[in-house]
């Protein structure tokens, strides 16, 4: 279960990711967050985002939303 959800639907790039980007600076390491999203290049920059900043990160889709499953890495 997700500590907090972020929801990225309808909004276009870059915005899913550096809403993702802002709120993980402000979380402690470990704390999980969801972060769902619609536009397709979320699909790229979202797990790009993550593994450049040690954060661990899986995607799932359902129908056109993609849920990404994101734990905050240690050393962000």
């Amino acid at each position: 279960m997700p500590d907090e959800i972020i929801d990225c639907r309808g909004l276009r790039c870059p915005l899913p990711v550096l809403r993702t980007e802002k709120r993980l600076g402000q979380l402690r390491p470990g704390t999980r967050l969801t972060v769902l999203a619609t536009d397709p290049i979320a699909k790229i920059d979202i797990p790009l985002f993550c593994t450049q900043n040690g954060h661990a990160c899986e995607m799932t889709l359902e129908g056109e939303v993609m849920r990404f499953a994101i734990a905050r890495g240690p050393d962000a």
